[in-house]
């Protein structure tokens, strides 16, 4: 049984995230809090397999969370709560420690594939396409071949097309992933090479396209 704590300021959110964990037979909130002071006592308490953290909130903020956590030894993997404005609060999360972000209006199957992989040690980077890169992927024609891949994207690729997918700049992904401005050049020109495209709005395109969207990479 993975073991869950909840924390959002919106009583609304927590019940329906409670409500959909519920479905899940192996998932189980065993906590939830209404703030960022409230969070760090109940999981610091509650020692949780998984914590589901809103971004935003009264007294402290999840990224302050993160940190207390974090420097107190007692992190546990985090996934953060976030709608499409929040690029620069997520950014600040996964350098404090978070394994990734998910969207507040997930589904079920996301939501319970994310809880998972994360118990299990991975992390997690799904996009948080902002309205700017929808517009720009609506205006390409899809003019590739999306059935076949000469060589797949390795799990690092992955992780900075998801980024790119958020409309983040190398030097934002190179610093969320603690990695310098060039290893990041590097990994976006095989992304485009890999997939035969010429910019990185057609790379999140093909992406989408590809399934590497997807909660567990």
């Amino acid at each position: 049984m993975t073991r869950v704590v909840l924390v959002d300021d919106q009583t609304l959110m927590r019940e329906g995230l409670r409500r959909l964990l519920e479905l899940a037979g192996d998932i189980q909130v065993v906590a939830e809090a209404r703030d960022g002071g409230e969070a760090v006592d109940v999981i610091t308490r509650e020692r949780p397999d998984v914590v589901l953290l809103d971004v935003r909130m009264p007294r402290r903020s999840g990224t302050e969370v993160l940190r207390v956590l974090r420097d107190a030894n007692c992190l546990p993997p985090t996934i953060l709560l976030t709608t499409f404005d929040d690029d620069v609060a997520l950014l600040e999360g996964i350098r404090a420690g978070a394994k990734g972000f998910l969207l507040k209006d997930v589904s079920l199957d996301d939501l319970t594939r994310a809880v998972r992989h994360v118990a299990a040690g991975g992390s997690l980077m799904r996009p948080a396409v902002t309205e700017r890169v929808r517009r720009e992927a609506e205006a390409i024609p899809r003019d590739f071949d999306s059935l076949h891949l000469p060589d797949r994207l390795t799990r690092r690729e992955v992780e900075v097309l998801r980024l790119m997918a958020g409309g983040y700049s190398n030097r934002e992904i190179a610093e969320a992933l603690e990695a310098s401005e060039g290893t990041i050049k590097n990994h976006v020109s095989n992304i485009l090479s890999k997939f035969g495209v010429r910019s990185r709005t057609q790379a999140v395109l093909k992406g989408m396209e590809l399934g590497y969207m997807s909660a567990a990479p």
